[in-house]
């Protein structure tokens, strides 16, 4: 849009310089003028005015005396200095912040989500990349950090973080979710994020697991590892050993630099499309076994309770997901016309074949399009145009991935799991636009 924009005021400029210079210099007030009216002119294509251009430049502070033609004081002195330590972003963009997921008070056993209303594309900035722990963030250090590998294996081996380095490396982009986003039960989040912000998406650079247990010699009667983090809280999950040779790797950098130590620092175990619990950061041991451990983080949590008092246990996939981030809860619209909504979509089971979206809560639906790359076990963000003129709709979105798996509405979900399960909620998220272009969850 603002590209368009632009090109229709450089050609509103050129226009006006085509029609004829005269011989007599033209007074500046007068140009001025006229270029005022030839930048109306390309506003008004577009729908747009120089008041409401004041206003979208309220959130940096912009006072009409700084727009076009006036030359605003920033371009009239010089800037900060380079050199900067490492990178911030703007002082005026306040909103994109990771924030505790509501009702929570305890920070040291505790989530915060991404903020997917404030964010584009797929790839989650690593200061926003959304975090769960269990007993605080350790303070690891790297050189006095070790992963032991034993138990099932011919070679018991203990390697330092330098040394696994060595062994070659792979990077992908994949996304993670926690297995409570969101849970199955009210209170409903006003914004994407509390409704589904612990889901984010980056490149992940590591050694494959698989390369690792090569190296010691599985035992062929080995079917599970127990991993281990270093942690407070010791937290372990049992991962099936053909996931382990699979696509599974212990991870050393996000993102093009090191992890940082809420996600891990020094190293972790990253496990593509399943539930972030089974991600262990701080990774410090790897017990090679013949049964699942049955540790407290698999049965008295991340266990799927049914209504005829039954669990369904090792539920790792995290299943075919979307929601549209924008317009979302809390945002409005101030125009009438034509908008675009965008949204992620994501399956722990490969990659999207399509995303539906409906502006009538379902009762019509038509397809979005996908932003490339496509990839799998990772975001992809679609796009689909709407018209909006004062009346009520309610937004939602469908994903489906390779497998044709579709997802579900909430009341599709429960009708399967009961109304007291806790995580996998993966359930089609609604948006209800009011008359005034108030967005706000559409299941509050």
């Amino acid at each position: 849009m603002t590209e368009h924009r632009d090109s229709a005021v450089r050609s509103a400029s050129t226009q006006l310089s085509e029609q004829g210079a005269p011989d007599a210099p033209v007074p500046e007030r007068r140009r001025f003028l006229a270029k005022g009216g030839a930048l109306a002119g390309a506003l008004a294509t577009f729908g747009l005015s120089e008041h409401s251009l004041a206003q979208s430049g309220t959130a940096a502070g912009a006072e009409t005396a700084n727009l076009p033609p006036n030359v605003p004081p920033w371009t009239k002195q010089l800037g900060e200095p380079t050199a900067s330590p490492y990178g911030k972003p703007s002082k005026f963009e306040t909103r994109a912040v990771r924030n505790l997921y509501p009702g929570l008070t305890e920070p040291m056993s505790a989530y915060s989500t991404t903020p997917l209303q404030e964010l584009d594309g797929i790839i989650t900035p690593n200061g926003l990349f959304y975090e769960r722990h269990h007993a605080g963030v350790p303070q690891v250090d790297p050189a006095q950090h070790r992963l032991m590998i034993h138990g099932l294996v011919q070679k018991p081996l203990v390697f330092t973080v330098d040394e696994l380095r060595q062994f070659p490396s792979e990077s992908h982009i994949y996304f993670m979710e926690c297995s409570g986003n969101p849970s199955f039960l009210p209170p409903w989040g006003k914004t994407a994020a509390e409704v589904a912000g612990l889901v984010s998406c980056a490149e992940w650079t590591g050694v494959p697991l698989k390369i690792v247990l090569q190296e010691v010699g599985v035992d062929p009667a080995a079917e599970w590892i127990i991993a281990e983090g270093a942690d407070g809280a010791a937290m372990t999950r049992s991962i099936p050993m053909s996931k382990c040779m699979d696509d599974v790797l212990l991870v050393y950098s996000q993102n093009g630099e090191r992890l940082r130590p809420e996600q891990g620092y020094p190293l972790r175990l990253f496990v593509p499309g399943y539930e972030g619990n089974t991600h262990i950061k701080w990774l410090r041991r790897l017990h090679v076994v013949k049964q699942a451990g049955y540790t407290r983080e698999e049965t008295a949590k991340y266990t799927d309770l049914m209504d005829d008092g039954r669990a369904r246990k090792f539920s790792f996939i995290m299943e075919c997901k979307s929601i549209i981030t924008h317009p979302s809860g809390t945002h409005k619209l101030t125009r009438k016309g034509k908008h675009e909504m965008r949204g992620i979509a994501w399956s722990g089971r490969g990659r999207i074949a399509h995303v539906d979206v409906s502006v009538d809560g379902g009762n019509t639906w038509t397809e979005a399009q996908l932003q490339q790359p496509v990839l799998n076990k990772a975001l992809t963000a679609f796009r689909a145009p709407f018209e909006w003129n004062g009346e009520e709709l309610t937004l939602m979105s469908r994903a489906v991935d390779e497998t044709g798996y579709v997802q579900p509405t909430l009341e599709q979900l429960t009708a399967v799991r009961g109304q007291v399960s806790f995580y996998h909620n993966n359930s089609i998220q609604p948006w209800k636009v009011d008359a005034n272009g108030e967005v706000t969850n559409g299941r509050a």
